[in-house]
């Protein structure tokens, strides 16, 4: 299956297209907030007043992505998020307490369910296809993703939108940062995986994929393969998964360029890291990616943004200060990334 085109709204400047040339960004504390492009050029002004943010990033990823693939219309919409619209589930919970719930008014709670975002974006293409959405928390875009994958694989369509869309509002990162998710006291993004202490950097983003079943001359990358397991049973068990993955796709490590690693800066979450690179990952390019976009039940959506971008090009963006060992152009990536230590995945992708 193949990459047509992208959309992604993230904590760096990741949207509209252009090559990351400036510096990734840097955010000092433990969140990270989306950089939210000019929605009017996606979105009736007039619309826009009644959406929630989330909604406004999850349909000009969608729109975005499906501009840059010339495409009016997809053949399905699947969208994945774990928290879906926080900011108007809060706004009617806290209406719901205020008002003894009496006199509500509906739109907060019709905004606040998971499929919303899907459903705008079907709403606004006058799209009637196959829509679906998947709250699975960690494995929320991989269902997603797969689900799109079967659609294509079935030939019940020939394109297939999918994207992933997480928030983080004031309330949601102050529950989660006294549970201890997240670092405390002044932390930089860039400098999270120099120390070696609990906790990780909040984080969201909205990112979308247009997957077709015939090539084009503008392809990013091709999805080659997709596989979840839930509470492995040690590093033995993880080692494994990642070999049979490997094996039913015939491929081996040695034909691996580069590998893309859900490394959080949390010293427990980064231990199966460790492990592998230690083991079955060692001597192979390995690039982390979560001090660009924080972590969050779909974060592994950046990292197929990434991957995809970077087998366009070829390399890493140069912004992001990485070169490979051995300098030789990426033709194959392998994302392995894991939520909480309880959801793991893993993605193939080559170049076209």
């Amino acid at each position: 299956m193949y990459i047509r085109s992208t959309g992604n709204i993230s904590p760096q400047k990741t949207f509209g297209h252009q090559p990351l040339v400036d510096a990734p960004v840097e955010y000092f504390g433990n969140r990270l907030a989306c950089i939210e492009p000019d929605y009017k050029d996606f979105i009736d002004p007039k619309q826009i007043r009644r959406m929630s943010r989330i909604i406004r990033m999850g349909v000009a990823a969608a729109m975005e992505c499906l501009q840059e693939a010339e495409l009016k219309k997809p053949d399905a919409i699947v969208t994945g998020t774990a928290y879906g619209c926080l900011e108007d589930t809060n706004s009617f919970l806290s209406k719901m307490v205020e008002f003894k719930e009496e006199l509500l008014t509906p739109t907060a709670f019709i905004q606040s369910t998971h499929n919303t975002i899907g459903a705008q974006i079907g709403l606004l293409l006058q799209c009637n296809n196959y829509n679906n959405a998947f709250v699975h928390r960690g494995f929320s875009f991989e269902s997603a993703l797969l689900d799109g994958m079967m659609l294509l694989k079935e030939k019940d369509a020939a394109n297939v939108l999918v994207g992933a869309i997480d928030e983080i509002t004031n309330s949601s990162h102050t529950i989660l940062n006294r549970l201890g998710l997240y670092k405390q006291g002044p932390v930089s993004n860039l400098d999270i995986y120099k120390t070696k202490t609990k906790g990780t950097i909040a984080g969201e983003g909205a990112a979308f994929f247009l997957l077709a079943t015939n090539p084009s001359a503008t392809d990013y990358a091709k999805l080659d393969g997709l596989h979840t397991f839930y509470k492995p049973d040690g590093i033995t068990a993880i080692e494994n998964q990642i070999n049979s993955f490997l094996e039913r796709y015939s491929v081996s490590m040695a034909d691996i360029d580069l590998i893309i690693t859900g490394r959080n800066g949390d010293a427990a979450s980064d231990k199966v890291y460790d492990e592998l690179a230690g083991s079955i990952f060692s001597n192979k390019d390995t690039f982390d990616y979560k001090y660009l976009c924080g972590e969050y039940p779909t974060a592994a959506s950046f990292a197929m943004w990434l991957a995809a971008t970077t087998l366009k090009y070829g390399k890493i963006p140069a912004a992001l200060n990485y070169a490979t060992a051995s300098g030789k152009k990426i033709n194959r990536i392998l994302i392995y990334n894991h939520y909480q230590g309880i959801h793991h995945s893993l993605s193939l992708l080559s170049a076209c």
